[in-house]
């Protein structure tokens, strides 16, 4: 905000300032009497700020009201080399805050002992020592009625918290430790309540990888168990719901949250282990995952929710080095369209997805188009980036609409901050409760006009600093200056017409934040882990298991949490990538070896192996030939044939060729997908042709003749032989031969061969039993040659 904002404020009345100061005045003199007759004293001076430090570790009620009494308790520790003596610690009630910038300015030098602040309190509202040794830590706790702190008009009022002592080198009373904070002080209700809308964040980082198992519950696989960590008893995560389920918060969810901890709660994630398997989740953690689910579900109810886009996606890093990727913003598309479905199928409640939050807040024309364009028309902005220009003496209300149905939502930076530091101890959480507060009562004091203001702090708050958040936002439940408001009716409320709502340029953008952004090289690798999934997908007989875990992941990729973890987020980049890779290459054609064709035609089988759990399709197989004029297939350069195969299976797919010339030709098999993209790599092989010509034909073909020809030459000579026998042993007789006799002509079975069956014999000539053989006729030995033309070879299967 515009520091015009602080000159107004609400002050004490003239005539109790001037009793205060006459009153400190009276009882200074007989002090400053006694300096003027001791000439030898030395003045009274701070300590050096390393001397004694003052832990302020509560502050009870954080806002005072009338009849109130005022408890601080805190611990006072000697950091100095020298003894501490007489020493006490008391309460020291400083001057009225008119400005949020005064509320600043003595945040930056809280612990400083010069400068004082303003007097002490006194009397019976101290704790003594009488004695602090180097090192030496001691607790305190002083109480005090309000009505004794001598507070002014309503306002924020300094408080100091001091331990006053004497040392051997300087032996006289002195301040030697102080820690200043904030009271504010409005007893009565104020006449206008500030609107204050305090966002509750819930994110995490990425913890969920694209692998997932081969079985139909398609187990996850975790990057680690830290998730685990953060959901047990005590966790941040289980921290912020905890504290979260009584407040009057809008809560803000990642959908990948959910995702994550939904899988853990049905108990079937996995983890890496060192030798590069996976191991199941311990059983424990699912019912932590499960008691966390439920804890959450029922904080949410009747509460607004708001759903940013599944992952967080950097929005910044998206604007300024991702939309000159091709295919970027479709992404964003995908996680706002993905988290309404995933919250509402978890909380069982309906999100708003209506709002964009950039990192910190910090806008420019680009991040507000691209925030836009996914169908959000509220971006969450904040006071430091989206600042005042007009000079207006107060802050404004949260909404200002920006052009094109577009509302910027622009969260007050001094509270969204109030709780980055390190707030693990007490003492540097009360102080941030207290300035918190401070800087809420000095805006609504600004003006009797009624504005809504939106608190929304970092996105990933630690334990220590949920603590801190949570106290702040009870306080300001039970205080008289501030009521709570929903986001929605934050971004919808009336804007100030005087308000800033022009938003900053490109260039004013904060260098800090830049430096943290994803690169153009980290988008065109998500360009293409999406490029090889859409191609991957097309042969998927079942898409889902593939396209949602790594869709998913692709978002992650994204994610917001990558700021300040480039290493981890390439990593990331990375497996996802190699995973698909992996899978698509489990659909493949398999290495072939040289192969030998005989004949002017010939069939080879190209094999494409699946090793994927489920059937693949969608696919074409091309065989093409190097050298068409010498090997065609299925009669031209190349042919293809869709391919189908099961999972787990292997498929033989036959080609026909047709050689021209003799020669080694290669040969090109490769998938392709249905519109016409290649598919894995291909798998090259030689096909060596030997051409069969005539010669050659007629040689194998009297080769074949003369096999026949003997075989039957051997047929004939057993023939003569056994007709020799039956001649030598004279004609049988009945007995013997059956029903026939000796001369018939007869082919019963008393005779064993019948006119024409002895192969020198000529068809119906008659012989008798014992008729010698004639040395002139003797058998043929060749058979008549074949005329009929040679073969065309024989087909080759391999």
């Amino acid at each position: 905000m515009a520091e015009a904002a602080d000159i107004q404020g609400t002050s004490a009345s003239p005539a109790r300032r001037w009793m205060r100061r006459a009153g400190t005045l009276l009882a200074g003199t007989p002090l400053l009497a006694g300096l003027l007759q001791l000439p030898d004293a030395k003045p009274a001076q701070a300590a050096s700020s390393d001397t004694v430090s003052v832990s302020l570790d509560s502050l009870s009620p954080s806002a005072p009201t009338d009849g109130d009494t005022l408890t601080v308790s805190g611990t006072v520790t000697n950091k100095g080399r020298q003894t501490v003596t007489g020493a006490h610690v008391g309460l020291r009630v400083g001057p009225q805050l008119t400005t949020r910038s005064a509320i600043d300015s003595v945040a930056r030098h809280s612990d400083e002992p010069q400068g004082g602040t303003g007097s002490e309190v006194g009397g019976k509202y101290e704790q003594k020592f009488a004695e602090l040794a180097p090192g030496d830590a001691e607790h305190f706790s002083i109480s005090v009625p309000v009505d004794k702190l001598d507070l002014g008009d309503d306002g924020v009022y300094e408080l100091g918290v001091a331990l006053s002592g004497r040392t051997s080198a300087q032996p006289w009373e002195q301040l030697l430790g102080i820690q200043r904070t904030f009271l504010p002080w409005q007893p009565s209700e104020a006449d206008s309540k500030t609107k204050t809308t305090f966002l509750w964040p819930l994110l995490s980082t990425a913890h969920m990888t694209a692998r997932t198992g081969a079985g139909e519950l398609q187990t996850p696989v975790f990057l680690d168990d830290d998730l685990a960590s953060e959901l047990a008893p005590g966790g941040r995560l289980a921290r912020m719901v905890d504290l979260g389920k009584d407040l009057d918060v809008t809560w803000v969810i990642d959908p990948d949250l959910l995702a994550s901890v939904d899988a853990m709660a049905v108990g079937n994630y996995r983890l890496p282990a060192a030798d590069g398997t996976t191991t199941a989740g311990p059983r424990e953690h699912q019912a932590v995952a499960k008691q966390w689910l439920a804890a959450l579900q029922k904080a949410v109810a009747g509460k607004e929710v708001v759903a940013l886009p599944f992952g967080d996606p950097d929005l910044a890093s998206l604007a300024h080095n991702g939309t000159s990727v091709t295919g970027s913003l479709s992404h964003l598309k995908d996680a706002t369209d993905v988290a309404a479905i995933t919250v509402k199928t978890v909380l069982h409640v309906t999100p708003t997805t209506d709002f964009a939050w950039p990192v910190n807040g910090a806008v420019d024309p680009s991040i507000m188009k691209v925030a836009t364009s996914a169908g959000a028309d509220r971006v969450i902005a904040r006071s430091d980036s989206l600042q005042e220009t007009a000079g207006l003496p107060y802050t404004p209300s949260a909404a200002r609409p920006v052009g094109g149905g577009t509302t910027a939502v622009v969260a007050d930076a001094r509270m969204s901050t109030a709780f980055e530091d390190d707030l693990t101890k007490a003492g540097p959480a009360t102080l941030a409760v207290q300035r918190f507060l401070a800087q809420s009562l000095e805006l609504n004091a600004q003006t009797d006009k009624q504005r809504s203001i939106v608190v929304a702090p970092q996105r990933m708050p630690t334990a220590g600093q949920a603590e801190a958040m949570a106290a702040a936002v009870r306080a300001l439940r039970g205080s008289t200056w501030s009521q709570s408001q929903d986001l929605t009716a934050a971004a919808k409320a009336e804007p100030d017409p005087r308000a800033t709502t022009r938003i900053p340029s490109t260039s004013v953008y904060p260098s800090s934040l830049r430096r943290h952004e994803l690169p153009r090289t980290a988008f065109e690798q998500i360009a293409r882990t999406q490029d090889k999934l859409d191609n991957f997908q097309v042969i998927l007989t079942d898409q889902s298991r593939v396209v949602t875990p790594f869709g998913r992941a692709i978002n992650r990729e994204m994610s917001t949490s990558w700021r300040g973890r480039g290493g981890e987020a390439d990593s990331y980049r990375g497996d996802v990538e190699a995973w698909l890779d992996g899978l698509a290459d489990q659909v493949k054609l398999i290495d072939k070896s040289e192969t030998k064709l005989s004949g002017r035609s010939a069939t080879i089988p190209v094999t494409v192996q699946n090793n994927l759990v489920q059937p693949v399709g969608h696919l074409v197989l091309r065989l093409t030939s190097t050298m068409p004029t010498r090997l065609k297939i299925g009669g031209k350069a190349y042919y293809e044939q869709r391919v189908e195969v099961s999972g787990g299976h292997s498929q033989s797919v036959k080609f026909t060729t047709s050689a021209n010339a003799n020669g080694r030709v290669t040969v090109v098999a490769q998938l392709f997908t249905e519109d016409g993209q290649e598919y894995g790599d291909p798998v090259s092989f030689d096909v060596k042709v030997t051409e069969v010509t005539p010669t050659v034909m007629l040689v194998i073909g009297g080769g074949v003749l003369l096999l026949v020809l003997a075989g039957f030459r051997m047929y004939t000579q057993r023939k003569r032989a056994a007709a020799r026998q039956t001649g030598d042993d004279g004609p049988g007789t009945a007995e013997d031969d059956g029903p026939g006799t000796a001369g018939e002509d007869t082919d019963g079975p008393g005779n064993p061969e019948a006119p024409g069956d002895r192969p020198d014999e000529k068809p119906g000539s008659a012989s008798g039993a014992d008729d010698p053989e004639q040395p002139s006729d003797p058998a043929p030995d060749t058979a008549p040659e074949n005329a009929d033309p040679s073969g065309t070879g024989e087909r080759v299967d391999r």
